[in-house]
């Protein structure tokens, strides 16, 4: 995503993750091993909670090596060269650190159990000072529908048939939902969004930040799938629980922003959440030297695109965006869209005509994305003014699809999450002939729903 500034002229001060405010330099540490762990993978309960210990043993899967967590004393010796923690991932086994002073990374980099350092991060140039979050005004005067409980909304769910799977029942009630994101502006006061069933929130950004005073690219985001205001406007998975968690930084690119969703996205496993959805994307950086080559989209180069490959092994589904660079010279899918087991999302119109922004395919090793498509031209959503909206983008098809496909889910209860995923795809309009512009194309999600019944 490209960013937008909020400045102001105070003293100059970077609000940037979660290690002291004066680093101005953040680096990726990746380990070699788990050789120093104290846990151990017969006693899973001391290290993973009982959601997330639930989820597997339901699905049928193996609790690995990947779930132990990052080697405490590996993270204490980095810790003891003069650095500040940031985050840690235990899926791809690094730490994050910021300090001020790049030699005591080439210390750390001599460590025995240390694999590579990479900085990921550069405090920005910010002459003029601070930069502070100001607050949107609020209305909450959105227009009332008679013909419908979905408002503005109908044609974005009626084109997948989700309206049928909430006619019968199949809200996304017992369904978690994360939304990674950049920020959910004013979400604390819009009075249309108050009956949101939000567990909790975590910004793995900044934490001493107000994720309602930040952007509000996520408050639109949630709308799609979580307003439950008939005749305002109903979403996707109106009655679904939701973790709020921000790893967008808007203020710089960096690469550090994967290491924040990577971190999120193992939150959210924890905290027992079944479907995630993120709008975010990545392909360039303000380090030019670390824009990503189509060569790149193989699933494993980025750090986003590894973390997603394994969230269906873990029982989580992650619906993700697919971008929006159609018209310009990149035109392809963004990490973490060229991931393994995910379901990447292309936008169309209400039409279902191709929106011309929306990123294609394949990936590099010419697997078929995106996976489906959904409205994400003209889509409805809820404004930081409390009314509503359009907005263009494959970040709002993203969300329609993933309350849909979590409605899918309580309604397929004992598939495995790479089920579901296959279920969905083998449900669009053109999964006998997928291509690279609108994948396996739009899901009957009514289709889906009938053709597991006819299995059990």
């Amino acid at each position: 995503m490209r960013k937008r500034l909020i400045i102001l002229s105070v003293l100059a001060l970077f609000v940037a993750g979660a290690s002291a405010q004066q680093d101005t330099l953040k680096y990726r540490i990746s380990l070699r091993d788990k050789a120093a762990t104290v846990y151990s993978l017969e006693r899973p309960e001391q290290f993973l909670s009982e959601k997330a210990i639930a989820r597997r043993q339901k699905q049928n899967l193996a609790i690995d090596s990947t779930d132990l967590p990052v080697c405490r004393k590996y993270i204490d010796e980095i810790r003891r060269q003069g650095v500040n923690i940031v985050v840690a991932g235990k899926w791809e086994n690094f730490v994050t650190v910021s300090c001020n002073d790049s030699t005591l990374i080439d210390r750390i980099a001599a460590l025995p159990f240390v694999r590579t350092a990479e900085k990921v991060w550069t405090a920005p140039k910010m002459s003029e000072g601070t930069r502070v979050a100001t607050r949107d005004s609020v209305i909450n005067a959105p227009k009332i529908y008679t013909d419908s409980i979905y408002g503005p909304a109908i044609t974005q769910i009626q084109l997948s048939n989700g309206d049928k799977l909430h006619d019968a029942g199949f809200k996304g009630k017992g369904m978690t939902i994360a939304v990674i994101d950049a920020g959910f502006h004013n979400l604390d006061k819009i009075t249309a969004m108050r009956n949101i069933r939000v567990l909790g929130v975590k910004d793995f950004v900044n934490p001493q930040a107000d994720l309602f005073a930040e952007s509000s690219h996520g408050l639109s985001v949630l709308s799609c799938i979580g307003m439950n205001r008939p005749g305002i406007m109903t979403g996707t998975a109106p009655e679904a629980s939701f973790w709020l968690l921000r790893s967008e930084d808007e203020y710089s690119e960096h690469l550090v922003e994967q290491d924040y969703w990577a971190a999120a996205v193992e939150f959210a496993d924890s905290v027992g959440v079944d479907v995630l959805n993120t709008s975010l994307g990545y392909y360039t950086f303000d380090d030019k030297s670390k824009n990503y080559k189509y060569r790149d989209l193989d699933g494993r180069h980025a750090l986003m695109s590894r973390q997603a490959s394994h969230i269906a092994d873990k029982g989580m589904v992650l619906v993700c965006s697919a971008g929006n660079s159609g018209m310009g010279a990149w035109k392809k899918i963004t990490p973490p869209g060229d991931a393994e087991n995910v379901l990447t999302v292309g936008a169309i119109n209400k039409q279902a005509v191709l929106a011309p922004f929306s990123s294609i395919g394949n990936t590099a090793d010419n697997r078929i994305k995106p996976d489906v498509v959904a409205v994400g031209e003209g889509a409805d959503v809820i404004r930081t003014d409390g009314n509503q909206g359009k907005a263009n983008g494959t970040s709002f098809s993203s969300p329609i699809m993933c309350g849909m496909v979590a409605c899918l889910w309580q309604a397929c209860s004992r598939l495995t999450a790479k089920e579901l995923i296959e279920l969905v795809r083998t449900s669009g309009d053109r999964a006998d002939y997928p291509d690279n512009i609108y994948g396996y194309g739009v899901p009957d999600m009514w289709k889906a729903y009938n053709s597991y019944k006819q299995k059990k």
